[in-house]
């Protein structure tokens, strides 16, 4: 009898043995690599704590998390022409999307995101006369109207900048005087030239969002640091703070240095705010 294909991104939920499994639901890992990751492929992380360069934390509630390596993940898919072979899927701790590792018949290898349905043994290719095939990358003008992508290009040459996170895809509505529609899971449309590559599927490991954590320690490990509410605080350390009883801040929401947030629009590039045809709604 053939066996079951193990399939990537299924639930697992755990029986409460102890409390930090009471209420557990992870992303099952059994159809990934067990093992390390190629070492020429991978680098070593210094964490900042959300620190920038001068040592100011400009980014609250980080730190502390666990030691990683960051795997370098082909986004320009740079072997033209040059078919490879699927041969794992591995975890990554740097982004949410299961990685795999291709194996080219030139006897390069390197890192792709893995799309949903690409199986182990799978040939992948990026070209400009690529087949319409799960794990191909090709030109924006090369893909038929209403096609699922990945992994697109916002500068040719430059790699892929847009859809990458799990279970994120973008459709290509058409193509107009040199540029491709490509609209986006936000809702957002937005002008990409037609020259510019993405690869034909959805981003795997769609069932992150799904995943419950059960324990504050799973989150530290990812390097969050504990949210205290502003409203909790005192006046000198927040706009929020202080007032009679539990007040509810009495003013619109900000941040600690009275920037604006929840909601308040931070976009600035009028340089590329001509490519959005349609903002996100």
């Amino acid at each position: 009898m053939a066996l079951r294909r193990r399939l990537l991104g299924k639930m697992k939920k755990y029986n409460p043995v102890t409390p930090g499994t009471r209420g557990l639901v992870l992303v099952s890992r059994d159809a990934l690599h067990s093992g390390k990751p190629v070492k020429k492929l991978v680098v070593g992380i210094s964490e900042t704590g959300g620190r920038n360069n001068a040592g100011r934390v400009t980014a609250r509630h980080r730190g502390g998390r666990a030691k990683r390596l960051y795997r370098y993940i082909d986004f320009k898919r740079k072997k033209q022409g040059i078919f490879a072979t699927v041969d794992r899927f591995e975890y990554d701790p740097n982004r949410t999307a299961f990685i795999a590792l291709l194996k080219y018949d030139d006897g390069d290898i390197s890192y792709i995101l893995a799309p949903e349905g690409l199986k182990v043994g799978d040939r992948v290719v990026s070209s400009v006369d690529a087949d319409l095939v799960t794990g191909n990358s090709l030109p924006l003008r090369k893909i038929p109207s209403g096609t699922i992508i990945h992994n697109v290009e916002m500068k040719l040459g430059k790699g892929a900048q847009l859809v990458r996170s799990a279970g994120c895809y973008a459709t290509l509505v058409g193509l107009v005087d040199g540029y491709a529609l490509v609209r986006l899971s936000s809702g957002e449309t937005r002008l990409v030239r037609q020259e510019c590559y993405a690869t034909i599927g959805v981003v795997s490991n769609a069932n992150h969002s799904n995943e419950k954590l059960a324990k504050a320690g799973r989150r530290r490990h990812k390097g969050w640091r504990p949210h205290v509410r502003g409203v909790a605080m005192n006046p000198v350390d927040h706009p929020h703070g202080g007032g009679e009883g539990k007040s509810s801040g009495g003013r619109h929401p900000v941040s600690p240095s009275a920037f604006p947030t929840k909601g308040k629009k931070t976009r600035n590039n009028k340089l590329t705010d001509r490519f959005i045809i349609k903002k996100r709604s």
